[in-house]
C-alpha cells in the first residue's frame, strides 16, 4: 500500500520540524501546517491516515478545528496540548479526538500511540520501527544493542544503551527524569535516587574517551535531560 499519510498541525516550528523529520525517517508521509486555518483546509481537502493536532493554535484553536472537522470527517486525531489538566483532556476527547497527549511528552510514547491508532484504523498498515540512529558519526543500533563512534564499536551496558537511545531519539526535546527512570530503569523516580545521574555520567565519559562530544547530553536543572 502507499505510504501512511500524517497531517501535523503545530505552531511551534521547532517541534513541528522535529516531529516531521522523525516521522519521515520512520517511513511516514508528513504534511506540515503551522496554524489552525491552514490545518483545517488541509484536513478537509484530503484524507489522512492520522492527524496530530495541537490544541493552542493561531487563527483557529485546535478544539474549534476538531469540531468543524468532525461534522464531515472521521480521520483519526491525536490532540497535543501544553495543558495536561484532566478537564483539558476530557474536552479534547469529548469533541472527537481519538487520543490526547500532554506536553512535554515522551516521543517514544507518542510514536507508540500513533502506531496503536493506525493498527485500529489501518489494520493492513505496517509502520516501520526505528532500529538505527546515526548522528555526526555516532550510531546506535537497537537490533544489535551496539553503539559505534566513527564505525568503532564502543562498549556500553544495556542500561547505558537504553539511556543514550532515549535521549538521542528525542533530539532537542527535554526528557523528564520520571520518564527516563520508567523507560530505562523500569521504576519510578525516587526522591533521593541519583542512579540515573551516575549512568549518564558514565555514558558521557565513554563518548568523550571515544573522541565524541559527550557534553551534548545536557542536564536541564529541574526538568530532566536533553540531547543537543
Amino acid at each position: 500500500m502507499s505510504k501512511i499519510s500524517i497531517l501535523l498541525i503545530e505552531d511551534d516550528s521547532t517541534l513541528n520540524n522535529y516531529l516531521s523529520d522523525l516521522l519521515v525517517k520512520l517511513g511516514y508521509c508528513v504534511e506540515q501546517c503551522f496554524d489552525g486555518i491552514s490545518g483545517l483546509k488541509s484536513a478537509l481537502s484530503q484524507q489522512h491516515h492520522l492527524i496530530l493536532l495541537d490544541k493552542v493554535l493561531p487563527k483557529l484553536d485546535g478544539v474549534s478545528l476538531l469540531k468543524t472537522l468532525r461534522e464531515t470527517s472521521q480521520q483519526p486525531v491525536i490532540m497535543i496540548s501544553a495543558k495536561g489538566a484532566e478537564e483539558e483532556r476530557i474536552l479534547g476527547l469529548s469533541h472527537g479526538a481519538d487520543d490526547y497527549v500532554a506536553k512535554p511528552f515522551n516521543t517514544q510514547e507518542l510514536l507508540l500511540r500513533i502506531e496503536s491508532i493506525l493498527r485500529r484504523s489501518q489494520p493492513n498498515a505496517k509502520p516501520k520501527s526505528r532500529t538505527e540512529i546515526t548522528i555526526d558519526g555516532l550510531t546506535l543500533n537497537a537490533d544489535k544493542q551496539v553503539i559505534y563512534v566513527n564505525q568503532q564499536e564502543i562498549e556500553f551496558t544495556t542500561i547505558q544503551f537504553k539511556l543514550l537511545w532515549q535521549l538521542v531519539s528525542q533530539k532537542n526535546i527535554i526528557v523528564s527524569k520520571a520518564d527516563l527512570y520508567q523507560a530505562v530503569l523500569n521504576k519510578k523516580l525516587g526522591a533521593y535516587d541519583r542512579s540515573l545521574d551516575m549512568h549518564l555520567s558514565r555514558v558521557r565519559r565513554k563518548l568523550n574517551e571515544a573522541n565524541w562530544l559527550g557534553e551534548r547530553l545536557q542536564t536541564v536543572h529541574g526538568k530532566g535531560y536533553c540531547f543537543k
